[in-house]
């Protein structure tokens, strides 16, 4: 999948729950909603971009991502992801 359509994707995703008056909130849901919604492939491919700048995320998805960024590291980390 084009990274362009990711990028989309996500996005609609943050309009979304941009309803949500509380951020965190916000942000959590979008992480949730990647996490059990999008391939595993979808999101290395949009957390590589969000590495690379992120180029037209808006801030609540670029938010959520920055988290799922930090999940997989930590995974990483620890040996298991």
């Amino acid at each position: 999948m084009k990274i362009e359509n990711l990028v989309k994707m996500a996005n609609n995703i943050g309009n979304f729950f941009g309803a949500e008056p509380d951020r965190a909130v916000a942000v959590r849901g979008i992480a949730d909603h990647l996490r059990r919604f999008w391939d595993p492939r979808m999101r290395k491919a949009i957390i590589a971009h969000y590495r690379e700048g992120g180029i037209g995320l808006n801030d609540l998805p670029r938010e959520a991502i920055a988290e799922l960024e930090k999940e997989t590291e930590l995974l990483r980390e620890t040996g298991d992801g």
